[in-house]
């Protein structure tokens, strides 16, 4: 009981701290930390979506008209950089990732040849919006797998206050291989 009603009073603290954040206590995971919601849902697109099919990835990168990138705009740098961040916003349903892969033209993948990708990473605020989907392919390198590693060295980046939470986002909606050069360095090949 004790070490309940500690974990109780850490979690007291970090909402203090963290000032408007949603907190939830369930079973598993005690601390659950989202953005605060707003009327309007609180996604904010970076980038005008004007198409819906037809769809076209180009050199591992999307099709902007389709994913221009979306952000949960009242996204905090304290609430990103908490332990957990991501895993307690990730919420896309089945449908959203089936209507990506849809208007990418991919309507059969094999496990593993492609990822419903979030543009602008949630680790970095990026929101679960359509906007922000897009399927992307493990191959040709350079596929998710090398996002990833760029998603991980910007967030620590943001969170270190190397690199502005605003301009990250922008990099990896605009074109994620830059930045990839940019923080990391050659694209693998």
């Amino acid at each position: 009981m004790k070490k309940y009603l500690f974990v109780v009073a850490m979690i007291a603290v970090f909402s203090l701290v963290l000032g408007g954040c949603d907190i939830t206590i369930s079973g598993n995971n005690p601390a659950v930390v989202s953005p605060p919601s707003s009327g309007s849902g609180g996604t904010a697109h970076l980038g005008m979506r004007t198409k819906t099919s037809g769809c076209v990835a180009h050199g591992g990168l999307p099709d902007s008209a389709c994913t221009p990138g979306a952000i949960f705009q009242n996204a905090t740098l304290q609430q990103i950089c908490t332990y957990g961040y991501a895993s307690s916003v990730r919420n896309v349903p089945f449908g959203a990732k089936d209507q990506a892969y849809a208007e990418y033209g991919i309507g059969y993948h094999y496990s593993g040849e492609y990822e419903a990708d979030h543009l602008v990473p949630l680790e970095l605020g990026g929101s679960n919006d359509i906007a922000n989907l897009w399927p992307e392919a493990a191959s040709p390198v350079p596929g998710f797998h090398t996002k990833d590693q760029l998603e991980n060295v910007m967030h620590g980046l943001v969170c270190d206050g190397k690199l502005p939470l605003h301009e990250a986002q922008i990099e990896m909606s605009t074109n994620w291989l830059a930045a990839y050069v940019k923080y990391i360095g050659p694209l693998p090949k």
